[in-house]
């Protein structure tokens, strides 16, 4: 029998880390990312207990008593998919308060926690909350990058790296989540992200709200990949429903709850009173954005503009997950003024500031850096760097702290 391909997952050692210190330790992040996999890896080689939720006899005793429940767990337990008990936190608590020992409970959970207040507030000084993303690009090449490393310290070496060419289109359509790239043809990976999504809607969007229309969320769905890396318009989703623009706004929150989506709000700064203060959206992943548009790789190839919107999308969510192991914490926005000047992706970590533009070109121009020089201008002595990515082959210099940089460098970087 052919053994599961397990990737490295380098959240893992902040898990482990965090055993040490703290009572509870939540592990959030979408369905299938492979949040019950690290779990009980972690978990059996520290001899915790496993029970899962997904499993309707543990849910239903939960259910019935949550403080017997509670009380029978070993002192060491995985509870997998907590979100289905919600009510379980508060005894949770009561638990951990009763006997304050590190690394007492794993959780995962398949809903945003932060996004549910009542939940992360039960837990407050007893839980550490941890984001596990689909698979990076150097989890799948098992080689960790720093390359958010170097590009705040402005160090791009000059190097020549390979192309992609072909295979930019190939990953971004391929996704990162484990199980979909376990299958080797295209159009196998495309039924598993389309299944995904009715598993999805017919599960946790049904646990987590009473939505009258299950129906419109898939077709939201396909709508909001459609708008993916633009900035978010909710007047243009309602026109394509016969619903109201406020409950096109709960469907796009209970989707943002349950890791589908994901806003990317913008940079402001107190220097610039002409900024853009629209969010951008993104899609969670380019395989699942990809499946839902039903477009492979070679029509990406094809139209360049969805090209760009999928790679912009591509190269944010690879920051993202590369950011979910780094320290000190980075956050994301995006910056555009009403002149049209922008940089598509703006990262701040430890007062600091760096800007990335992304274009699927295999050329550079000057006035491709326009928004990150306007970046640098603003904030002055806190840029730490800007660059262009692009389907390029060298790393060169563009003046103070601004390089061009080939998209593999995001995951060769080491």
């Amino acid at each position: 029998m052919t053994e599961p391909i397990l990737y490295p997952r380098y959240v893992r050692s902040r898990l482990e880390e965090a055993l040490k210190d703290t009572p509870v330790v939540l592990v959030h992040g979408p369905r299938q990312c492979g949040k019950t996999t690290l779990a009980r890896l972690v978990g059996e080689a520290a001899g915790y207990e496993y029970i899962t939720f997904d499993d309707d006899v543990q849910l239903a005793a939960a259910n019935a008593d949550q403080v017997g429940f509670v009380s029978d767990l070993s002192d060491k337990t995985v509870l997998d998919e907590v979100q289905r008990v919600p009510a379980l936190f508060l005894d949770l608590k009561s638990a951990v308060d009763r006997e304050r020992l590190p690394g007492r409970f794993i959780l995962t959970c398949s809903a945003n926690v932060l996004l549910v207040p009542k939940l992360a507030d039960s837990l407050a000084g007893r839980m550490e909350i941890l984001r596990l993303h689909p698979l990076a690009q150097d989890e799948i090449e098992g080689k960790a990058s720093c390359f958010i490393d170097v590009l705040f310290a402005a160090q791009f070496r000059n190097r020549r790296f390979e192309r992609l060419g072909h295979e930019l289109a190939e990953r971004i359509v391929a996704g990162g989540y484990p199980a979909a790239l376990l299958r080797a043809k295209e159009k196998r990976r495309a039924a598993w992200y389309r299944d995904y999504i009715e598993t999805i809607v017919q599960r946790d969007v049904r646990d987590l709200a009473r939505i009258g229309s299950l129906g419109s969320i898939p077709r939201l769905l396909q709508l909001a990949a459609g708008q993916t890396a633009r900035l978010v318009n909710v007047a243009e989703m309602a026109s394509a429903f016969q619903l109201s623009r406020p409950t096109i706004r709960d469907y796009v929150v209970l989707l943002e709850r349950i890791f589908l989506l994901e806003h990317l709000p913008p940079w402001h700064s107190n220097r610039l009173s002409r900024l853009i203060k629209t969010p951008k959206l993104h899609l969670a992943d380019t395989g699942l954005a990809s499946a839902l548009l039903g477009v492979d790789a070679e029509f990406l190839l094809k139209e360049r503009t969805m090209l760009g919107q999928l790679l912009e999308t591509f190269v944010f969510q690879e920051l993202k997950r590369q950011a979910s192991w780094s320290d000190p914490p980075v956050q994301f926005h995006h910056f555009r003024n009403k002149d049209g000047v922008e940089v598509d992706i703006v990262m701040e970590k430890a007062g600091k500031v760096a800007g990335i533009e992304i274009t699927a070109a295999a050329t550079v121009m000057k006035k491709d850096f326009r928004g990150l020089k306007k970046l640098r201008e603003t904030t002055a002595e806190r840029f730490a760097g800007g660059v262009v990515v692009y389907d390029g082959e060298h790393v060169a210099g563009f003046g103070d702290k601004l390089y061009a940089v080939p998209i593999r460098a995001l995951w060769e970087t080491v």
